[in-house]
């Protein structure tokens, strides 16, 4: 680790309500929510009522009945955060992308052409600000899980330095869910054994997390919550899996609808996946059922593939093995995910080969030239092609 604090985390403010705000100005200041349906984002005046991300648009309405509800507009979400990449990118090579709203930067090396860290920051808010119109919060720190803690305490529209001889000072009243991975059910294990605060986890011995979390996840934050984090900000970092998903809502869903819906999911996810010239190896199932308890089910193929057939032909397998599941307790959201993902240079085809890569890449092609909505699946046709959330480009092959 450096023994300075020149890692930056910065995080877009409240990203998709920020973007409506900025460009409507009849919004600024007023409870906003993106999304109808599902919560996609909410504006800090919405969350002041206790509105929150993927909470059910009937909920958020009644927390904040004034809020004005928007559809979300994701081109625009994709352009802002073209711009503020931009900006990371003209202020370190170094840049680390976690998702289209949030980065870490290495700064290190700049002092004698940028100044100090701190300035450096300051210097990114306010361009931000002035260039894009959009509130970013940064925190400073010697490490990636520090500066993310920092950020995120230091939100909305702030900045946080944390000194290298104050980090544990800083960390250790903090609530155990600012450590990176503790999700409600790991804090309620935590909770259990008296540790509420990052302090509490740091007094534990390593053997009693390990016992009660596991040897990777008691590992893991034992360092963390004393500050250990050796991990550099690093470039060229590809993804390792790809996802979508769709919120159902309450409603009860036919057969020949959720089949739609997953056939919707894994056409897009399959373009972006050629898009990026990888290939997958494993298809893995998302559920959330009506008691919102959460499934997965995956399935290794034989063959790395990108081919959208035979990616479906696993993941209908998958909603067919959980049919009966489905059946009894409903079903409120439908996932996809593609992991084990390599390279499609370095795979060796398959005997026999068939027509399925020549039609994919003439679909990808006609699409490519006049749009997403050119062509699409008969079974898709009339039917709500749900949001395609922006992300971030995946990093080019070498």
């Amino acid at each position: 680790m450096s023994r300075a604090a020149t890692i930056l985390h910065a995080d877009l403010d409240a990203f998709y309500a920020s973007v409506e705000q900025r460009d409507d100005p009849a919004l600024r200041g007023r409870p906003v929510i993106v999304g109808g349906g599902v919560v996609l984002a909410a504006s800090y005046e919405a969350k002041a009522h206790g509105v929150r991300t993927a909470m059910s648009g009937g909920q958020a309405r009644r927390l904040c009945p004034g809020a004005v509800v928007v559809r979300p507009r994701m081109d625009a979400y994709a352009e802002a955060s073209k711009a503020v990449f931009a900006l990371f990118r003209a202020t370190t090579p170094l840049v680390e992308g976690l998702s289209i709203d949030e980065a870490f930067l290495d700064v290190d090396g700049l002092r004698r052409i940028s100044g100090t860290p701190a300035g450096i920051a300051a210097g990114l808010r306010r361009r931000v600000a002035e260039e894009v119109g959009l509130p970013i919060t940064v925190g400073v720190a010697r490490t990636k899980f520090l500066a993310k803690v920092a950020s995120g305490v230091a939100k909305p529209d702030g900045l946080l330095v944390v000194p290298p001889d104050g980090e544990l000072e800083f960390l250790r009243p903090l609530p155990v869910r600012r450590l990176w991975g503790v999700g409600p059910a790991t804090a309620a294990k935590l909770a259990a054994y008296g540790a509420v605060t990052v302090g509490d986890v740091a007094d534990m011995p390593e053997a009693t997390l390990v016992s009660l979390l596991g040897p990777g996840a008691g590992r893991h934050l034992h360092a963390l919550a004393r500050n250990r984090d050796p991990r550099p900000v690093r470039t060229g970092v590809r993804r390792r899996s790809m996802g979508a998903q769709r919120a159902l809502g309450r409603r009860r869903r036919p057969p020949e609808e959720l089949d739609a819906l997953l056939v919707g999911l894994v056409d897009r996810l399959a373009g972006r996946l050629r898009a990026a010239h990888r290939v997958c190896r494993t298809v893995t199932l998302r559920l959330r059922f009506g008691d919102y308890a959460r499934a997965s089910r995956s399935h290794t193929l034989p063959q790395a593939t990108a081919e959208t057939s035979v990616l479906l032909d696993a993941a209908r397998r998958l909603l067919g093995g959980a049919a009966p599941l489905v059946a009894e307790r409903g079903l409120t959201l439908i996932g996809v995910s593609l992991g084990s993902l390599h390279d499609d240079r370095i795979v060796q085809l398959a005997l026999p080969f068939d027509a399925g890569e020549a039609a994919d890449a003439a679909v990808d092609g006609v699409r490519g030239r006049f749009g997403s909505s050119a062509i699409t699946r008969a079974v898709l046709l009339g039917r709500d092609p749900g949001i395609a959330v922006p992300t971030l480009p995946d990093e080019p092959p070498d």
